[in-house]
């Protein structure tokens, strides 16, 4: 193997790692993190689009402001992502992945709602690493009640 095809698996290498941890992280974030600007960068390019059960965003305030009214609906929650397919392109990459999450309702009732779906992503090198540009978020069965959006939860146009 020439230094040359090293350098290039290393690279491949360094990358998949560092988007595994992106989206490791961000699911974690959901469930322990601060949901703010700092949070918001984070994760995403300003520019992002996000396809969420709770509606479309563009955006990375859109983004933040619909993970926030979404996040308000639970006590708690457990997100897991797995099996993410990553496939890279130079400075570009898609991801694939399944996601299930385990979501205690915040109306006192301590219902809990389970989703399961599938992930698909897109990614873009920045000058801050890897940040998510583009995702997608479709949901494939749940049990329990779902969460009742409060009366001034505006859905986002698609």
């Amino acid at each position: 193997m020439t230094t040359e095809e090293v350098q290039r698996q290393l690279r491949y290498l360094t990358d998949r790692a560092e988007i595994t941890d992106l989206l490791d992280r961000f699911l974690r974030s959901l469930d322990h993190g601060v949901l703010d600007d700092e949070w918001a960068r984070a994760f995403h390019t300003e520019d992002v689009t996000a396809e969420m059960p709770i509606g479309t965003v563009h955006g990375r305030d859109a983004v933040l402001d619909r993970v926030r009214q979404g996040m308000a609906l639970f006590d708690r929650t457990v997100h897991f992502g797995t099996n993410s397919v990553i496939d890279i392109d130079g400075d570009r990459a898609t991801a694939r992945g399944a996601q299930l999450s385990t979501h205690v309702l915040a109306d006192g009732s301590e219902g809990v709602f389970v989703s399961a779906g599938h992930t698909d992503t897109e990614l873009v090198r920045t000058a801050d690493g890897w940040r998510i540009c583009a995702t997608a978020l479709r949901i494939v069965w749940t049990r329990g009640n779902p969460p009742r959006p409060p009366a001034e939860f505006v859905p986002a146009a698609v």
